[in-house]
């Protein structure tokens, strides 16, 4: 399993789409990860932080200094895989993109070092932005991984796109990139090989061991 006992800390703001994260948590724990969950304050008033832990079976955090934790935020993202932002409203990627950190979770994403991958979801008109567009590009130049919401109807009634990736789809682009991110190590032989028919015939070929050089 690709992702079994990886560390990964799952940011959650307030989107009607929050309750694919839940989901998301379910099919994590499933692969074997282990998801620590940090929600803005707007996101506690849509689903309790008791239903994330719940399900993730380990505690939620969304108080910057109200839990007892020192440097709370530090101690998030310490020796965390992949920080998965999803669903993240126009709003918190616009501070994201800025560097602004006036909550954990932001603040947390400024103290991460690993790879953050952001699922968007808004309204279409929101998504269409100029702004956001730019926050958008922004985030991609800074090294941050985008999944662009899908198309459909949306929470408001409308349709076009701005719908949160589907948590499986979230799930496939999360594999992927941990496999890109693991340093394999792979050991190439070359040249002719020899295989006994008995103590003093032998089968060979007379390969050089140049297709060898040329791959390492």
């Amino acid at each position: 399993m690709i992702l079994k006992d990886k560390k990964i800390l799952l940011g959650v703001s307030s989107s009607v789409a929050i309750y694919k994260s839940l989901e998301l948590v379910r099919l994590l724990k499933k692969e074997g990860a282990e998801v620590t969950v940090v929600m803005t304050k707007n996101a506690t008033k849509l689903i309790s932080p008791l239903l994330f832990s719940a399900v993730s079976l380990r505690p939620t955090f969304f108080r910057m200094f109200a839990q007892e934790k020192n440097y709370l935020h530090l101690e998030l993202v310490k020796d965390v895989s992949l920080f998965i932002i999803a669903p993240a409203t126009a709003n918190l990627i616009s501070k994201i993109a800025c560097g602004i950190a006036d909550d954990l979770l932001t603040t947390a994403v400024l103290s991460c070092s690993c790879p953050i991958v952001i699922a968007p979801a808004m309204n279409v008109n929101m998504w269409q932005k100029r702004i956001v567009q730019r926050n958008i590009e922004r985030l991609k130049a800074d090294g941050f991984y985008i999944i662009e919401p899908e198309e459909g109807e949306l929470g408001c009634g409308e349709i076009g796109k701005g719908r949160m990736a589907e948590p499986e789809k979230i799930i496939s682009f999360v594999k992927t990139l941990v496999l890109e991110k693991k340093n394999f190590k792979l050991v190439i032989t070359g040249g002719r090989t020899e295989r006994e028919i008995d103590q003093i015939r032998v089968i060979t070929n007379r390969a050089s061991g140049l297709l060898s050089v040329l791959l390492a």
